[in-house]
């Protein structure tokens, strides 16, 4: 029996909506976008928290063929990027593919298709899936001790209590991560008191943000190759950056030198200047941009905690100096759990294996981030070992799509009951080689940060530039995937998951 659909793409953020557009750009209709909540945009709807906005700039934090010339800053708020979210749906006409409100939880691998079920109980099939639920979108809330007797509000980040007012209340942060150093210098000004705690200090280097002129504007609508000129200029100027990461020392003292320079000109009280100064290499942890973070730190109703938490009473924090601070409320910039999205998917393959429960037990892993042996005709967006440090992650998406729609010529050339299922023994291979490219970084110096799993293994990083990733997915290798039809199903023993151990050299 033919599939409901060619491609069910699950999840519309970035990277869910630049493989639908990419597929109708080729003419291909046969796909749904599957979508938990009522608009799409991900990341950047879900976190709408006062000063949301970009790490990267504006003019390459966008697809390269969907240029805005109408961007209003270099690095562009949370708003103006939801916005052209919805651009894109409106210009490749994608509305019509999206089912909102539609969470799907069950997806299992039977008779040559993918067999779909969402909340509510309704199924559809699909014979090829693209999995773009994005890995950092479930809040992760540290246990502290006392936490429930709190009688406070408290909230995360990305679920900010818009109804909450903060004027003049006594106000507690737990983290110093990405959204924290966006947030914390909006609210600053609005607080009785701000007690920030921080765990690890970031590196935080200059932002230099910028607003961009009409004329610049009016440049990149008249002449589109000069928009893409720039696009390249600062795409070149990232990887470039990139070096640091990657065991060139002398870019890593370059950029360590900026980002502590950037901090002795923000902050003249040595005692706050010391518990801000990171004790580990520029690059291990995710380094941070903001020019209005460390001003906040030296505002006389802000106190800066390193160190730890104790308890939490019903009206305070208790630190691990033994000191009380009395709060109104408490807030959560403490990230997400990396890969949270996947443990809340019911993903069965080919053998009747969990996604989640093998990520969990063996690590988290895939053929270039991208496919995973046991679960035929399964594309991941932004898998294991996709993420960068340095540069634009939808210049990876854009890649990973490219990688995508050659799969997909490939499986259109085969007979309708037929799936590729990748090797394990390239799966194996390439995990291997990534594990040992790994030991080159800086995120091998040593330091704690969400990029590592609970083996202190790192799945989140891609251990290189990403102009090396482009090239090496332009196009699948079809020697790299085992084509299997259903009626000639492939005996269950030689699948051995189990021997495939993450990083091993056999």
């Amino acid at each position: 029996m033919k599939a409901a659909f060619d491609v069910a793409i699950i999840g519309a953020g970035f990277a869910g909506l630049t493989a639908a557009a990419r597929l109708k750009k080729r003419t291909q209709t046969s796909f749904v976008i599957f979508e938990r909540a009522n608009q799409v945009g991900g990341t950047w709807r879900q976190n709408s928290y006062p000063g949301c906005a970009c790490d990267i700039p504006s003019h390459l934090y966008s697809l390269s063929f969907a240029m805005n010339p109408n961007w209003s800053r270099m690095y562009s708020t949370q708003p103006e990027i939801l916005a052209y979210t919805n651009q894109i749906v409106d210009q490749y006409d994608l509305n019509a593919h999206i089912r909102y409100n539609t969470d799907i939880v069950r997806v299992v691998f039977s008779d040559a298709h993918w067999h779909l079920t969402d909340r509510t109980g309704n199924q559809t099939t699909a014979r090829t899936v693209i999995l773009a639920v994005g890995p950092l979108n479930y809040p992760s809330i540290p246990k502290l001790p006392g936490l429930q007797t709190f009688a406070g509000t408290t909230f995360h980040s990305s679920n900010w209590n818009t109804h909450y007012e903060l004027t003049g209340k006594r106000v507690a942060v737990v983290g110093t991560g990405a959204s924290a150093i966006q947030f914390i210098p909006k609210i600053a000004p609005l607080v009785k008191q701000l007690t920030i705690f921080q765990r690890t200090a970031p590196y935080v280097s200059p932002r230099r943000d910028r607003a961009i002129s009409a004329v610049e504007q009016h440049l990149f609508r008249k002449l589109p190759i000069a928009q893409k000129a720039y696009r390249s200029l600062i795409y070149w100027y990232n990887e470039l950056q990139g070096m640091a990461f990657l065991g060139n020392e002398g870019f890593n003292k370059i950029g360590t030198k900026r980002a502590l320079k950037h901090l002795n000109q923000s902050i003249k009280d040595p005692e706050l200047r010391q518990k801000v100064t990171p004790t580990y290499k520029l690059g291990c942890k995710r380094v941070l941009i903001s020019d209005d973070y460390y001003p906040a730190l030296n505002r006389n109703n802000v106190d800066l905690i390193t160190a730890g938490i104790t308890e939490v009473t019903a009206n305070s924090i208790i630190d691990a100096d033994g000191h009380e601070h009395s709060v109104d409320a408490i807030i959560f910039g403490t990230g997400f759990v990396v890969g949270g999205a996947i443990a809340n998917l019911n993903i069965t393959g080919r053998y009747g294996q969990n996604l989640f429960e093998h990520w969990l037990t063996k690590g988290a892993e895939a053929y270039y981030g991208i496919a995973m042996s046991g679960y035929p005709n399964m594309l991941f967006m932004v898998g294991p070992n996709t993420g960068l440090g340095h540069n634009s992650i939808l210049h990876m998406i854009e890649s990973q799509v490219n990688y995508a729609l050659s799969y997909l010529d490939l499986l259109e050339k085969k007979p309708a009951d037929a799936y590729l299922d990748v090797k394990p023994e390239v799966q194996q291979q390439y995990n291997s080689q990534i594990q040992q490219k790994m030991q080159n970084t800086v995120w091998a110096s040593g330091c704690q940060s969400y990029y590592l799993d609970s083996k202190g293994r790192n799945t989140t990083i891609w251990p290189g530039l990403s102009s090396t990733y482009r090239k090496a997915t332009q196009c699948i290798n079809p020697a790299d995937y085992e084509l299997v039809c259903r009626n000639r199903p492939k005996p269950e023993a030689v699948f051995q998951p189990d021997l495939i151990q993450p990083g091993s050299n056999h």
